[in-house]
């Protein structure tokens, strides 16, 4: 139970569905609102069926790689360290919207790379090897992570109109060094598993 929450939070932080508020918008900020939740719903739905996939091959492949627990513990840390330094300090220079004016987004930019990007599929794959014998609570853990992103985004203009850009950014950093906490606490663990080999 303690790792199903754990990984519910874990998932939260990496899809970042509050620092990914304003980028949503502005892809969707031509289309009609009832439009907006359809192709909103959809994408979240392409995502989640990607992300479960990988949540299942993830064992598989990182077992034809031969890679060990602890080597995938310290990996997994090393990552979402860097996923929390880049949610802290913002880079200005990505640019997701680079659809062309009244073009409906599919697949891309929403559903990948922003809700299922790199990172999450990654963090996925991580967790089966970690936690082979406890796949329910996984997906139960994607779900809920899933199921909250989802609500966050379609609520978005309410998000937006009450956090206001500055409480968005604040939130994001807040996020970040949570997310830094829980990748130094996964990398110590792999470290320690090391050693005592």
């Amino acid at each position: 139970m303690t790792e199903m929450i754990s990984s519910t939070i874990l998932l939260i932080l990496i899809m970042d569905p509050v620092g990914n508020l304003p980028i949503f918008m502005s892809v969707l900020k031509h289309l009609e609102p009832k439009r907006r939740r359809i192709i909103l719903i959809r994408e979240m739905l392409i995502a989640l069926m990607l992300m479960i996939l990988f949540l299942f091959s993830g064992e598989s492949i990182l077992n034809f790689l031969n890679v060990r627990t602890q080597t995938v513990s310290i990996a997994g840390g090393i990552i979402l360290f860097l996923i929390a330094i880049s949610m802290i300090f913002p880079s200005n220079s990505t640019n997701t919207n680079n659809l062309p004016v009244g073009e409906e987004p599919f697949l891309v930019p929403l559903a990948i790379p922003l809700v299922a990007g790199p990172s999450l599929l990654a963090t996925l794959m991580l967790l089966s090897h970690q936690y082979p014998n406890q796949i329910l609570n996984l997906i139960g853990a994607l779900l809920i992570a899933w199921g909250i992103t989802a609500i966050i985004l379609l609520l978005s203009g309410l998000f937006l109109s009450v956090l206001g850009d500055k409480g968005v950014n604040a939130l994001e950093r807040l996020m970040g060094l949570i997310l830094i906490m829980l990748a130094t606490q996964m990398f110590l663990d792999g470290i320690r598993s090391y050693i005592k080999i």
